[in-house]
């Protein structure tokens, strides 16, 4: 990988991080840790011009070796210390989650912790697995699919996968009782962005939960223009032209949706808006990679080695102090600075530690 990785300095024993005291943890922003994003694979089986263009990651593109990777047990006891330090809701991700083996495993291995237990996924496995990830212990599901025309689908997961399978998973979770489901739309101007009133059709009043997300410059391989971006609020006005919306209160403090109802009481629809109005400022999340780095951005440019200390004989102590240490010095607020300039930057592919 190109991403830089900041080791855990070592010394003839371990240099420990200053030891963590109890209490309300905060980042430099006053900013407390809730959620918790796992990347347990950095393999798809999609290839979205937006995460994982088919040019970049091609048939001699090298994914991380199998002994590279968190064990689920790995995995599991790292997201127990995060829980001890006041993580509330755990999202498994990719990569595509589903493509890892056996990933029920994991989820039982993580359902007894006291935090809410999700997974995002792109919907190809999703028929298949559902009823087994419901009996594991997940929680719920978030569904990407890009659009309900099927010719412009396929163009956009690159992998000519139909709409209809998309759908048969998000019919199979809903069966098993994982919601409220949420289906996420990542909008592009002139590529998607003439289905954004079928979308919202196709969910009205199924319980299911639309959200529309705009482009982001994630990665440094997606292309990614200013021009390309669908403001949320247009998305919005477009909608409520056809059904009048009205705007809800967030279910918590740090979510990034900005929550629409129907006022024909049809449901809601969320709208994410990291590009036009920047949410950096409520931003609780840390995101863990496939490989064990921990990022405390989505756009970040490097990452902290906690693998080093979980394979070489640290304590759950000393991996909780050297978390806690980086949370309190992170200063993230990429989304309210950027430029055309940062969008250049080399960041940390999406595939590699989760949307």
């Amino acid at each position: 990988m190109a991403t830089k990785v900041i080791p855990i300095r070592m010394s003839g024993a371990r240099a420990a991080a200053p030891a963590f005291a109890d209490g309300p943890l905060a980042d430099t922003r006053g900013r407390p840790m809730r959620d918790l994003r796992i990347s347990v694979t950095d393999r798809c089986n999609f290839r979205c011009t937006y995460c994982m263009p088919r040019e970049v990651f091609d048939a001699g593109y090298k994914f991380l070796p199998h002994d590279a990777i968190l064990t689920f047990e790995e995995i599991a006891r790292l997201a127990r210390v995060f829980v001890g330090l006041g993580v509330e809701k755990i999202r498994l991700t990719g990569g595509e989650p589903l493509v890892r083996r056996d990933l029920h495993r994991l989820i039982a291995l993580l359902q007894g912790l006291n935090a809410e237990l999700t997974l995002t996924t792109n919907g190809s496995l999703l028929a298949k697995q559902a009823n087994a990830l419901a009996r594991a212990g997940l929680n719920r599901v978030t569904v990407s699919l890009d659009s309900l025309d099927d010719a412009t689908f396929r163009k956009m997961n690159d992998a000519d996968f139909p709409v209809a399978k998309v759908i048969e998973g998000i019919d199979a979770a809903s069966a098993a009782g994982l919601e409220p489901i949420k289906i996420n739309m990542v909008v592009k101007r002139g590529v998607n962005d003439s289905g954004i009133l079928a979308m919202a059709e196709r969910w009205r009043g199924t319980g299911h939960i639309v959200r529309f997300i705009e482009f982001m410059d994630v990665g440094s391989t997606n292309g990614w223009r200013m021009d390309d971006v669908v403001p949320s609020a247009e998305v919005v006005k477009r909608i409520s032209a056809r059904w009048p919306l009205e705007p809800l209160d967030a279910n918590y403090s740090g979510e990034v949706a900005g929550r629409w109802r129907y006022t024909d009481g049809g449901g809601e629809i969320g709208v994410i808006s990291s590009v036009t109005q920047a949410f950096c400022s409520t931003c609780t999340r840390m995101r863990l990679s496939t490989e064990g780095s921990l990022f405390t951005c989505l756009f970040a440019q490097s990452g902290h080695d906690l693998k080093a200390l979980v394979r070489g004989g640290a304590s759950d102590e000393e991996i909780r102090n050297e978390i806690a240490a980086v949370w309190q010095r992170r200063a993230d607020r990429y989304s309210e600075i950027r430029t055309g300039e940062t969008a250049k930057l080399r960041k940390v592919e999406m595939s590699y530690i989760g949307g």
